[in-house]
């Protein structure tokens, strides 16, 4: 065979052969993956730690910027708070090496010439996962937050902001979206692997419309149309870039 011509198919299937693994050791490699995963949360943890009254400060500064204070109810609410902030800070620090063991994970079942993705589905994902927190906390949140507070406001009623409660919505809704973000990531990998294609995705759009609501309506802190818009909007341009991505980097994939 002359360099630069199509892959020999017999080779491609003897290689998909020797990749082929039992479902126990699929379970194994899942448990594997999860247990480096966690660790890798777990290092970042201690570090994130570390900074964590740096961490509390910049994550109470949309609400500080608006009220002024937030109270707390018991004594050791300070400290589980701490610990919370510590811990998504964690997951955010740690996404290229979570990514890394995601990709490890399905990499048996590409073929040799995919797995170059690699780098490229890690860095991506990466990125997606840190903007999409980055999107929250400087646009979606702080709107949400001004929005609702702005109605006790305009009544004269000063507003006595529980830390607990802000920071559970607020970390929520961070988490929330690093993981909307991965969509293009997402479809990336399932169109590689041959579950879904370009095509599939675009005449289902009206689903993933209705998807869009639903997840929106569940995240933000109300149901009106304007917080709504602000999650489902980038959640519907992210599907459908992951549309692009499917028809570019997608492909039929051999039967079983």
């Amino acid at each position: 065979m002359g360099v630069g011509t199509e892959p020999d198919p017999i080779s491609e299937a003897h290689e998909e052969i020797r990749g082929q693994m039992s479902f126990l050791d699929h379970l194994e490699e899942l448990r594997r993956r999860i247990l480096h995963a966690l660790i890798a949360v777990g290092v970042s943890f201690v570090i994130c730690w570390e900074f964590s009254d740096r961490l509390f400060t910049i994550v109470a500064r949309p609400i500080i910027s608006t009220i002024g204070e937030l109270n707390f109810m018991t004594p050791t609410e300070p400290f589980n708070l701490l610990v919370k902030i510590s811990l998504v800070a964690a997951l955010f620090l740690s996404a290229p090496f979570i990514m890394a063991q995601v990709w490890l994970f399905i990499a048996p079942g590409l073929y040799k010439r995919e797995r170059r993705y690699a780098l490229p589905f890690i860095i991506s994902s990466s990125l997606l996962f840190v903007v999409g927190g980055l999107f929250g906390y400087f646009v979606a949140f702080p709107f949400a937050v001004r929005f609702l507070i702005s109605f006790g406001q305009n009544l004269k009623m000063k507003p006595v902001i529980n830390a607990a409660e802000y920071f559970d919505l607020m970390l929520t809704v961070e988490l929330a979206l690093g993981i909307i973000f991965e969509i293009p990531a997402l479809i990336f990998v399932l169109s590689r692997i041959g579950l879904v294609s370009g095509g599939f995705l675009l005449r289902n759009t009206k689903y993933a419309v209705l998807l869009s609501a639903v997840v929106a309506a569940i995240i933000t802190p109300t149901s009106d149309i304007p917080n709504m818009m602000i999650i489902m909007v980038p959640m519907l341009m992210l599907y459908l870039l992951g549309v692009v991505v499917a028809f570019i980097f997608g492909k039929k994939r051999k039967e079983d």
